[in-house]
């Protein structure tokens, strides 16, 4: 199984960081607006529609707030993993300063790569979103 991990350091406070990180429902609406357009949830289940037409259908795996942390599996969509399990966690630094670690173990090895290739795109992005609020 390959890993596909981005940690970004942000200036901004790690609980206003985790209610958008943490909001299963609409959290990927928010970091950052625009790239992804439509986020929808059925219980468990969401289906997110990214700007260039990638969607992920998504199990909610964990949520936990004392933590800091989600996790959640990619089930299909355009991206069609045989296996995932991936996580995002804010960590207090100290005032308005946090990190977000996000990580993505998959199958196959080969799906890691356009994975982490989607987080060093998305990942200034969703930083530059939490530091402008």
């Amino acid at each position: 199984m390959a890993t596909a991990r981005a940690e970004l350091r942000i200036a901004a406070d790690a609980d206003a960081v985790w209610k958008v990180v943490g909001d299963f429902e609409t959290g990927p609406l928010k970091m950052p607006p625009g790239h992804v357009i439509e986020c929808r949830t059925d219980w468990d289940i969401r289906t997110v529609v990214f700007a260039d037409g990638t969607v992920a259908r998504e199990r909610l795996v964990a949520i936990e707030d004392s933590q800091r942390r989600i996790a959640y599996a990619v089930l299909g969509g355009t991206v069609k993993p045989e296996h995932d399990n991936a996580s995002m966690q804010v960590v207090p630094l100290g005032y308005r300063s946090c990190r977000l670690i996000w990580i993505h173990d998959v199958l196959p090895n080969d799906l890691a790569k356009a994975l982490a290739a989607a987080m060093r795109e998305g990942g200034p992005m969703i930083k530059a979103t939490f530091e402008t609020v």
